[in-house]
């Protein structure tokens, strides 16, 4: 009764304040300029006086695809502005935010962001058409997630604030709607959707809430949207009954004109009192086609069967449950299914056990006076008697008498025969052998006695033998051992190395270290390393016939691929942004952890050098390691290895944003913009990115932060462009899969040593003045070394290891080169410091001399080496 009176009484009021104007004295309305000619509005006087003081947070979410031209474009923005006439728009009262989405969603301001309405309706003309796709469902989900939060403005929904959605749309959406819409409402959200053009309307109505007739509008053209300013008017603007009234709803209150109705959550439906929900039972309301019963869920149902019978794969008919087939019932040796279960089974000749599962065999030997003399067999019912080895069974079965196989047998003895315990044997008489078929005898021969002494074998002669050697060997003068034929020595055989023997040939072998070549004679040595003049500076790696030079830890490869140079030591502060949604996949998690560590290893760890950061985002960003978190790279590859994969959504332009507002500051482990300590940060990401990356890309390289983009497989390359600082054929890098993250990773190694190189002489030279460079001697020319330089370096002793590093040296020349005036003598701007940089570059050119001696040395050595080896074995 009271929610009719109420309703009554706001109907009434309505109609009271629609009377003509005549009738009543309205405060005229507030003129709006546009640019344009003002435009007034019937009911206009009402618009502005009926939402004052009105509470809610409402965010308009605006089609911005391809298919709204320029002009239809002024004409939402136009309706936009049309509607904040009759908003109480302040931080109490009525807050706007605003969303547009093509194929990705902009936030072009928040429910925070303006406190009047001036300042939301210039917003509102600067708005620029982004002309791409048309993701509405991801337009509502931005909202629902993000727009409605209450860091970006949203009243807490304990405060009771109506939280409203107006959509509008030209188009069939490229996604799903109907399911993220459909949480947007079930968390309280009231949307209206407006449809322009040939928009279905089944879609609309899978967006707007209920009743659809209040919620839910299709007009023809863009044009005609100025017919719904009035509508909007009044329901924006009338009295929410739910927030008024107790409205007792068990689920959701949902504001009608002048009233409310109560709504049930999913799989319930409303009692009669149309206030209450029960569980809906679609059990008895669908003809659902079970077997055996049916069971009531939330929004649906299951089949389910009797005990002792199973779900069939349809989901609905029964099949009886075959309990031996689980291969769980244990029993020993068989198992037979009952109804409600099973029971274990032995075979014939075995009992079953008091566990009901194993089994024994039966006895009966034990168990019965068998009678057996000797032996006593258990079978599957009985038993039966047997006899010990050389004996047989008698007639009574149970006796054993000892067995004469000579007798019983035809044994074809020549002389004669010998029982054994299992069979019989033939014997020859003295003198005599027994021949192979094991009966005959036969008159042993000298061989045959023994005695010869031959080696390899005897060979009977009459009443003598000779001896005789197996292939490939000789006998000895003494008639009686044998020799090995040496064919090496018998021929040419041409052999580098070593000649081995082989029957009545020979084969070339190599000493160790070296391998057979392709004749069959000569030997290469295996290490083409040391065989060859490689001119790897640090390491050469044998590969095949050929090599390739690598560089120690903290350095990388020249460009001429066999020197290498040290990253620089200077500082850095280096922070990691490591896209980890869920396309991107664990094995491929793993290869991105190991392109971070390659790139660790590049560089000189430490507080006062190198400092690294890491976030890895998908939905959210979580920070791995801050760049005040390790201070060496041992303890930072840990942290790399352990760091877990977290798999759900790209959202990269938050994780852009993070790395912009929070990592490279002082709490976080950055040196201040005074230290002209290079900032640096390495995107990686695999698809396209769910929010907008443009605006938090630009800030932080606008701020001095250098960005490297790296994309592989699915990376959109306008975004990549986006987050890349200039020029992008330097700073971003894509893939069309893993396989060549090696050569991105060398790149960016070039990259951030370059950079680093490049910060040495900003930091070295006063602000604004680069350091002089001097004349740079070649190799030919001679280098004075000035005795003063030498004596006035306090430190001598130190300096004079130092010289000997040989990962110093090139870098000991350049700063030489850098330190000298354009007359190539020392600067004597502070004549108070050492000046050893002469001794440093005389110690560079005598260190090239002695490594070309001691590569021409080895040459000599291994020839020398060969020539005695030739020799030997010639």
């Amino acid at each position: 009764m009271e929610k009719m009176l109420v309703g009554c009484f706001l109907l009434l009021l309505g109609h009271t304040l629609l009377l003509p104007a005549e009738a009543r004295q309205w405060p005229r309305a507030r003129s709006v300029s546009r640019g344009r000619h003002s435009r007034t509005h019937p009911q206009t006087a009402l618009l502005e006086s009926s939402c004052e003081n009105k509470r809610a947070d409402l965010v308009f979410i605006i089609d911005s695809s391809r298919s709204v031209n320029a002009h239809d474009y002024a004409k939402v923005k136009e309706f936009l502005v049309d509607i904040l006439q009759f908003l109480d728009i302040g931080p109490d009262v009525t807050r706007v935010g605003l969303l547009q989405y093509g194929s990705t969603v902009k936030r072009e301001f928040s429910l925070k962001t303006f406190k009047r309405r001036s300042e939301v309706e210039r917003a509102v003309a600067r708005m620029r058409h982004l002309s791409t796709g048309t993701m509405t469902g991801l337009a509502i989900q931005y909202a629902l997630n993000i727009a409605f939060s209450e860091a970006e403005g949203a009243r807490p929904l304990r405060e009771h604030v109506p939280r409203v959605i107006m959509i509008v749309t030209d188009g069939r959406p490229q996604d799903s709607v109907a399911e993220v819409a459909a949480k947007a409402r079930d968390t309280g959200i009231l949307i209206f959707a407006i449809g322009v053009g040939q928009v279905d309307l089944n879609t609309l109505k899978a967006i707007g809430s209920e009743p659809h007739e209040d919620h839910v509008f299709l007009v023809a053209n863009f044009s005609q949207m100025e017919s719904l300013i009035s509508v909007f008017q009044n329901k924006l603007c009338m009295a929410h009954m739910c927030s008024l009234l107790e409205h007792n709803c068990a689920h959701f209150c949902i504001n009608t004109p002048g009233s409310y109705v109560c709504r049930c959550k999913q799989g319930y439906i409303l009692n009669a009192d149309q206030t209450t929900c029960r569980i809906q039972d679609l059990c008895a309301a669908e003809d659902h086609g079970c077997e055996q019963l049916c069971v009531n869920l939330l929004g649906s149902f299951v089949c389910q069967c009797y005990s002792g019978y199973a779900l069939a794969e349809d989901g609905k008919r029964c099949v009886a449950v075959d309990y031996c087939a689980s291969g769980n019932h244990g029993c020993e040796h068989e198992c037979v299914n009952t109804e409600e279960g099973y029971y274990c089974r032995c075979r014939p000749g075995f009992r079953l056990g008091p566990d009901g599962k194993t089994c024994s065999r039966v006895d009966h030997c034990a168990e019965q006076a068998h009678g057996c003399e000797q032996l006593c067999l258990n079978t599957d019912t009985s038993f039966l008697c047997q006899c010990s080895e050389g004996f047989v069974i008698n007639e009574d079965l149970k006796t054993c008498s000892r067995a004469d196989y000579c007798l019983l047998s035809d044994h074809g003895c020549e002389h004669s025969c010998v029982n054994t315990d299992r069979s019989f044997a033939c014997r020859c008489p003295e003198g005599h052998a027994l021949r192979s078929d094991g009966k005959t005898c036969a008159k042993l021969d000298a061989c045959a006695l023994g005695g010869h002494g031959c080696e390899h074998s005897c060979v009977s002669s009459g009443d003598s033998f000779v001896c005789e050697c197996m292939e490939g060997y000789l006998l000895r003068e003494d008639g009686k051992t044998c020799r090995r034929k040496d064919v090496c020595q018998a021929v040419d055989h041409g052999c580098e190395h070593m000649c081995v023997n082989s029957g009545e040939s020979y084969s070339c072998r190599c000493l160790e270290g070296f391998r057979l070549a392709e004749d069959g004679k000569r030997c290469r040595r295996k290490d083409i390393c040391r065989s060859a003049h490689h001119g790897c500076e640090h390491i050469c790696v044998p590969r095949g016939d050929s090599y390739v030079c690598k560089c120690s830890e903290g350095f990388i490869l020249a460009e001429d691929g066999r020197r290498c140079k040290r990253c620089s030591e200077g500082p850095i502060d280096l922070v990691f942004v490591i896209d980890g949604s869920k396309s991107l996949g664990e094995d491929n998690f793993e290869i991105v952890k190991q392109f971070v560590t390659g790139i660790i290893d590049s560089l000189v760890v430490s507080p006062k050098a190198a400092r690294v950061g890491l976030l890895q985002y998908s939905t959210q960003v979580r920070p791995e390691f801050a760049l005040s978190s390790f201070g060496s790279a041992r303890d930072m590859k840990k942290a790399v290895a352990t760091m877990k994969y977290m798999g759900k959504g790209s959202m990269t332009g938050l994780a852009l944003r993070h790395m912009f507002e929070r990592s490279f500051t002082p709490a976080e482990g950055a040196r201040p913009l005074s230290a002209r300590v290079p900032r640096v940060a390495i995107v990686f990401t695999d698809g396209r990115a769910q929010d907008d990356v443009a605006e938090w890309a630009g800030k932080a390289k606008a701020n001095g932060i250098t960005v490297y983009a790296v994309g592989v497989g699915k990376a959109i390359e306008e975004e990549l462009q986006e987050i890349a600082s200039k020029p992008t054929d330097r700073h971003l890098f894509y893939a069309e899969d893993f396989s060549t993250m090696g050569e991105i990773s060398e790149k960016l190694k070039q990259g951030i040593c370059e950079a680093l190189e490049a910060s040495d002489g900003s930091q070295d030279s006063p602000a604004g003045e680069l350091p002089k460079r001097g004349h740079q001697p070649t190799e030919s020319e001679p280098v004075t070394i000035n005795i003063q330089d030498l004596l006035s370096c306090s430190n001598f002793a130190v300096q004079h290891r130092y010289l000997f590093e040989e990962d110093s040296l090139s870098r000991s020349a350049q700063k030489l080169f850098h330190s000298t005036n354009p007359s190539g003598s020392p600067l004597e701007d502070k004549p108070d410091e050492c000046k050893c940089e002469n001794l440093l570059m005389f110690q560079n050119l005598a260190n090239e001399e002695v490594r070309k001696l001691t590569q021409r040395l080895e040459e000599m050595t291994q020839r020398m080496e060969a020539l005695e080896n030739r020799l030997r074995y010639r």
